[in-house]
């Protein structure tokens, strides 16, 4: 069996996995075992001097760790026999996407916000976003939900397909441990400042194409030019490089105003408004943003489908 084909059955596959399954808690998963190497690793280098030199080391030493095993995997499982490799990328694209678990957990947020009230709500927000939700409104935890909707659309689903397409199975997992070193040390605070710069960085890196990439996805699933309008005159205010731009897309769809202020960890945030309508976010909203995000996750593994079959 030819490499692309392998490389386009097992996308399809995964993409199938993930709808069937999303992320059943409990599971292992390899995003796990990198959080639990980074939180091992960080409080044994994360003092002293030349803390930005030794955030760095271990920030491309585990990247590299990372698609150097996987790139082995795949040629002793290929030696060893096609259908093992078409079995072990099928699972690796399931680990690495996060289309149907973000949409359940932005669902469930609406769905508990709903049935057991604003407290309720406000904590199963807490769970797929940084800020404190303790004194959010009805509006702003439905807010918080579809911006991380939005942002999650970009770095938990095409941003790893979009690694897939450019170096396989290696090449999406490594995107996966950059992007589980940036959640867990890529904070602007005395204790991360430094340490988490270079993960934050390359974080930056990674996700600017995909992050750009999103927005025509969003445009083309929604048949919505506003999208594309408010990426280009909103995108830039957020303080990430990247994030702003699935954000600006979805409230150009919704016709609706995100970001602002928000306390994170106790400490006021003064960001930037994303649009001007500062309406009503209704509950029946979800609907239309789950088949946005639905839409542009099938667009995106129909574009890398497409790809891996004509380019290798």
């Amino acid at each position: 069996m030819d490499e692309k084909w392998l490389m386009a059955g097992a996308l399809v596959t995964g993409y199938g996995l993930d709808l069937l399954l999303a992320d059943p808690e409990g599971w292992p998963h390899p995003v796990r075992v990198y959080g639990w190497v980074i939180g091992k690793a960080e409080p044994l280098l994360n003092r002293g001097r030349g803390r930005f030199w030794k955030g760095a080391a271990l920030t491309f030493a585990l990247v590299g760790v990372v698609f150097t095993l996987f790139y082995g995997m795949q040629e002793f499982l290929l030696s060893f026999h096609p259908l093992a490799l078409l079995a072990f990328n099928s699972v690796m694209v399931f680990y690495g996407l996060a289309n149907q678990g973000l949409i359940r957990e932005g669902k469930k947020v609406f769905s508990v916000l709903r049935k057991q009230g604003l407290e309720a709500g406000r904590k199963q927000l807490s769970r797929i976003v940084g800020r404190d939700t303790g004194d959010l409104s009805v509006q702003q935890v439905r807010i918080g939900a579809l911006e991380s909707m939005s942002e999650n659309l970009s770095d938990g689903i095409i941003a790893p397909l979009f690694w897939y397409a450019i170096a396989g199975v290696p090449g999406m997992m490594a995107y996966k441990m950059v992007n589980t070193l940036d959640s867990m040390i890529g904070y602007r605070n005395e204790r991360y400042e430094q340490f988490g710069k270079a993960a934050a960085r390359l974080d930056d890196l990674v996700n600017w194409l995909p992050a750009r990439l999103t927005v025509l996805l969003m445009a083309a699933a929604s048949w919505n030019g506003r999208s594309l309008t408010f990426a280009l005159r909103y995108g830039s205010r957020h303080k990430s490089p990247n994030s702003g731009y699935p954000e600006a897309a979805l409230a150009g769809i919704l016709d609706c105003r995100f970001g602002g202020p928000n306390r994170y960890r106790g400490i006021w945030v003064d960001k930037p408004f994303i649009g001007e309508n500062n309406r009503t976010i209704e509950d029946r909203e979800i609907s239309r943003v789950i088949s946005i995000n639905h839409l542009s996750c099938l667009l995106m593994v129909l574009l890398v489908f497409f790809t891996v079959i004509s380019c290798r």
